[in-house]
């Protein structure tokens, strides 16, 4: 083996030079699988050069091939801290006897701010001229989603000027409730409420089903675009309506635009607000659960509660891609439950997943001890009733418990309800939805946690019960992420910020629909009049 001397005399070798011969000596050999180390080997030389470290011992360039490697500080609000955050402040909270009594304050009603439902009078009932045929769709995704397909068939329906038939509910693969409409919803109430302006039957005609060799999938799917339009569904639907007799649209779930005339939203108002009420089974279990609320809370506050819609759930995790603080065993089990749920649509070309910067987003759900540190700072004491609107929570032994520490008087349907009344909607998630919706509606906060089809409804119908606001702590997640970064932050300053996000969610609980916004979360003005004070 030839090996090259230095000369007497000659100065050692510097950093620089290493580097250039080790580039040398890759291009000579062109050895790819080469390369990779001794690039990385000449960093690390250029690092020893440039800090001084010439000759240094094999631990120093250890030290310095660490460093080199070491991750980068996360940028505050990236990392789950708020195990530490509360571990820091729970002595204080207990010690706190200074605070007010939230339910009694949360809210402020503003002068020419008192609206009133009004959709019955701004609906004309002129007659229903013959039908140009029946409308059958198919409402698909959990409770609330079908509840937006069933309004906007009523709306496309009165257009059209056809006949809606009973829609059905698509068995979805997630939730996976065999429910019929019936089954959530009070079909003849239904009908009876929309006899005047839209004719609603429960199935179609004998004779047009002989028509079809009785299959409904015999019928013309018009598989409608996302957000159409009314001349979409008058230049398209409408014709084959009346050259066929009846059409199908499957699925149906945001097939009509936010923004139409004044008439279909008035029937949107009507379908939703009105005419869309839970059957009685529903009905009756959840109004018993709403009673016990408020005679729970009788003596504490008035019968006033706080309803939490917890999105904690196993899927909700998963798909959210944020980490918490239950380590690599965590880790693997989401990505675990992403693969059966969702089959490598997380791992597509291209896709880059970054749990830091989907907590500093806000996309993060909030974990139970999240939502009960906020509250708590906001000044709903420990004597506050709480209920929790929920699927079956994610590891719920480790992160229901300290939301119970700081809310002991605590109800889910479990707990206020008996296993017997429960029992003839166990494996109908549809079902239970509606009773967690109910006592939602009627409690005197509802908090929401991560958005989605549940709370958007539900603000909707709030601000219709309750002239204009919708009552709701809506929490900006952005902000909130960096209150909850600083194990070391101090209570009176964390009770600021909290009571801050309060004051912001009063403030933003009245306001009238924009072109793009949904009608199911803002009424007004299609839905409710504004009326004088006084």
């Amino acid at each position: 083996m030839h090996v090259t001397r230095r000369k007497r005399g000659a100065p050692p070798a510097t950093a620089p030079h290493l580097v250039q011969a080790v580039v040398k000596a890759v291009l000579r050999r062109r050895g790819v699988l080469l390369a990779v180390p001794l690039l990385y080997l000449s960093a690390i030389l250029v690092l020893a050069g440039k800090w001084g470290l010439d000759g240094a011992s094999p631990a120093v360039v250890v030290g310095v091939t660490a460093a080199f490697r070491r991750r980068h500080v996360p940028a505050p609000g990236s990392v789950y801290k708020s195990s530490q955050v509360f571990e820091k402040l729970w002595p204080m909270m207990e010690a706190d006897s200074n605070h007010t009594n939230a339910l009694k304050t949360a809210w402020h009603q503003k002068s020419g701010q008192t609206w009133k439902p009004c959709t019955n009078k701004r609906l004309t009932n002129t007659g229903l001229p013959p039908s140009n045929g029946y409308l059958i769709i198919e409402a698909n995704g959990g409770l609330n989603q079908q509840r937006l397909s069933i309004c906007d068939a009523v709306a496309v329906a009165g257009l059209l000027n056809a006949t809606l038939v009973i829609p059905m509910l698509h068995l979805n693969s997630v939730w996976r409730d065999s429910s019929k409409f019936g089954d959530i919803f009070d079909e003849d109430y239904f009908i009876e409420s929309l006899k005047n302006h839209v004719r609603v039957v429960k199935e179609l005609p004998e004779d047009l089903l002989e028509k079809f060799d009785h299959n409904i999938s015999s019928i013309t799917n018009m598989r409608t675009k996302a957000f159409s339009s009314k001349s979409y569904y008058l230049q398209k639907v409408l014709p084959k309506l009346l050259e066929l007799g009846a059409v199908r649209i499957a699925p149906f779930s945001n097939r009509l635009a936010q923004t139409v005339p004044p008439r279909m939203q008035r029937l949107r108002c009507l379908a939703n607000f009105e005419a869309l009420r839970f059957s009685e089974p529903i009905r009756l279990l959840a109004q018993k659960m709403v009673d016990r609320m408020v005679m729970k809370s009788h003596s504490l506050s008035d019968g006033k509660y706080v309803s939490v819609h917890l999105r904690f759930e196993e899927d909700m995790v998963a798909f959210s891609c944020c980490t918490y603080d239950g380590g690599i065993e965590e880790e693997a089990e989401m990505e675990r439950v992403r693969e059966r749920g969702w089959r490598g649509k997380f791992h597509r070309h291209g896709r880059v997943i970054s749990p830091e910067a989907n907590r500093r987003d806000g996309r993060c759900p909030l974990t139970p001890l999240e939502v009960g540190m906020m509250l708590r700072g906001m000044g709903f004491g420990n004597k506050t009733l709480l209920y929790v609107a929920s699927g079956k929570i994610y590891n719920a032994k480790k992160y229901m418990a300290p939301l119970r520490q700081l809310f002991p008087l605590l109800e889910t349907k479990e707990t206020l309800a008996s296993a017997d009344e429960l029992a003839p909607f166990k494996g109908h998630s549809s079902r239970l939805a509606a009773l967690d919706y109910t006592i939602c509606a009627h409690g005197e906060v509802f908090v929401t946690t991560q958005g989605g089809n549940f709370p958007h409804f539900l603000m909707g119908h709030r601000r219709y019960m309750y002239d204009g606001h919708a009552k709701t702590i809506k929490p900006d997640k952005r902000k909130m992420v960096l209150y909850l970064d600083n194990p070391h932050i101090r209570w009176d300053r964390f009770k600021r910020q909290m009571q801050d996000m309060l004051r912001n969610s009063d403030a933003k609980g009245y306001g009238l629909r924009k072109p793009n916004d949904s009608l199911y979360n803002f009424p007004m003005p299609d839905c409710m009049c504004l009326q004088p004070d006084g």
